[in-house]
Order: structure tokens, then C-alpha cells, then sequence
């Protein structure tokens, strides 16, 4: 799944490394996930570069409808796929196919399972499984209290501990009934640059937007059950989510976290 934006530069790369050994349209498709207007901070819709209604990327939950509105599914169903796994283009150690994930998702009897991490601390910036009306959720870091972030049980152990790490497998059933079904969406303060009123192209230095995306677990509530296995960081999840002047979560870490685990020099 790719967006407006990087929709021609992610094909041209992967046409550059001659699909790294796959064939297009039959082993890799490519498919345009959705776009919403973008707000200012009095609520006016903001306009691009290009004097058109600016948009940004619908959030990873886009990726039911628009699998969905793309024949992806259909698609898939003809293939005689049964299982999709979706996980995030930032994590570099991520297991695409991985037949431990599956065999637990076939033997719980469920539609979807995921991986989880054990938080680094209480307030690490990560979503964190947990149930909702009886149902299977995930709560954002940004959506939680610190007395919930930092409630431990009997043992010790932080009750809301596991975190949602992208690393998400489905039967294709599962995503069918999902993109059918309108998503809430959550609102993120950006940076973007856009046209003001004299036609003047404006680039600010500091957030000044706001989005709206989809999550993709806020469709887990679809479901009646899932199974969530639990993996080591060090192994399976190398995010990149800050530069590296940051020094947590960047290329630098992954880089690195990568290497250790390959036992590359």
C-alpha cells in the first residue's frame, strides 16, 4: 500500500531492483490507500501547492477499504490466499511470513493474531493491547492516563505492558468484513506547507495542521477473539520513528539493532 505521494517513487524503486526477484503483477501489486482534507488551527480547509484541497494519507487503518475498493481481496480470494499478514514499512526486522504466528492463529481457532513487545518503561510512545467492552482493542499512548500507564499486577507486571508493534496477521475473511465498516478517525497536529491566501507557497517550521487517519486495530473490535504472541524486542522490532539526532527509534538503532541480530559486521 502506498500513498499519492510516494506512490511513483516506490514503484520506480522496486522497477530500479528488478523487484528483488519477484514478479509484478503476480507476485507484488501496488494499491493507492485513501486521503482526507487537512485543517488549519481555526478549522479552515487548507489548500496545496497546487491550489487544490490539501490532503494527507488516510492512516494505516485505510488499509481495509482500501484493499476493498482496490479488488485487492478479490484479488487475493482468486490467488487462493487465505491469510495476509500487515505490518509497518518502518520496522526492519520484521517477519513477514513467519509460520509460528500462523500455526497459533489456526490452532486458537481466530481470525487475527499479532505480536507484542513488553513496554521499555511505563510511558514508552507505543499503543498497548488491551480489551474494550469485552472486545479485543488497542489503546494509543497518547489516549491513556499515567495512573493506567503505570498500574501493575500482582506480579509486578505492567497491565498495560504489551505493545502493539504492527506485526498483524488476518484471514482474508477477516479483512473483507473489516473494510466494510467505517473506522473512527484520530487527529494529529503536522507540519505541512500550503498555499495562503495571496497564492503564496508557505513552508512552516513548526506543526501548524492538523490530519485525520484510521488505526488500523480500532477494527479489532470486529472480532470476538485474538491471539497476541509475545516476541523479543532484539529480535522483531526495530522501528524508525525519529531522526537520529534523537537517538531512540531511528536509523541508527535499527541499523544497528539489525546487525546485531544477523551477526553482520
Amino acid at each position: 500500500m502506498t500513498s499519492k505521494e510516494n506512490n511513483k517513487e516506490t514503484v520506480e524503486f522496486f522497477e530500479k531492483n528488478k523487484f528483488f526477484g519477484y514478479q509484478k503483477n503476480k507476485n507484488i501489486f501496488f494499491f493507492v490507500q485513501g486521503e482526507l482534507p487537512m485543517l488549519d488551527t481555526e478549522g479552515k480547509i487548507l489548500l496545496s501547492e497546487e491550489g487544490l484541497i490539501k490532503q494527507a494519507a488516510d492512516g494505516h487503518g485505510g488499509i481495509y477499504e482500501s484493499l476493498l475498493k482496490n479488488k485487492m481481496i478479490e484479488k487475493m480470494k482468486q490467488m487462493g490466499i487465505e491469510w495476509a499478514f500487515i505490518g509497518g514499512v518502518d520496522n526492519c526486522l520484521v517477519k513477514m511470513v513467519d509460520p509460528v504466528l500462523m500455526g497459533i492463529a489456526i490452532d486458537k481457532g481466530v481470525t487475527v493474531a499479532c505480536k507484542s513487545v513488553v513496554k521499555v518503561n511505563p510511558h514508552e510512545k507505543v499503543g498497548v493491547f488491551c480489551k474494550k467492552n469485552g472486545r479485543p482493542s488497542v489503546i494509543e499512548y497518547s489516549e491513556i492516563t499515567d495512573e493506567m500507564a503505570e498500574a501493575t499486577d500482582e506480579n509486578g507486571e505492567l497491565l498495560y505492558g504489551e505493545s502493539h508493534i504492527l506485526c498483524n496477521l488476518f484471514s482474508v475473511d477477516a479483512i473483507e468484513r473489516m473494510g466494510s465498516t467505517a473506522l473512527p478517525y484520530h487527529v494529529a497536529f503536522k507540519k505541512a506547507s500550503y498555499l495562503d491566501e495571496n497564492g503564496n507557497v508557505v513552508k512552516p517550521d513548526s506543526p501548524n495542521a492538523y490530519k485525520f487517519e484510521a488505526f488500523l486495530f480500532d477494527a479489532f473490535g470486529e472480532v470476538d477473539d485474538m491471539a497476541v504472541l509475545r516476541v523479543k524486542r532484539e529480535e522483531e522490532f526495530a522501528p524508525v520513528k525519529n531522526s537520529n539526532d534523537a537517538g531512540v527509534d531511528c536509523p541508527d538503532t535499527a541499523r544497528k539493532l539489525y546487525m546485531e541480530y544477523h551477526k553482520l559486521d
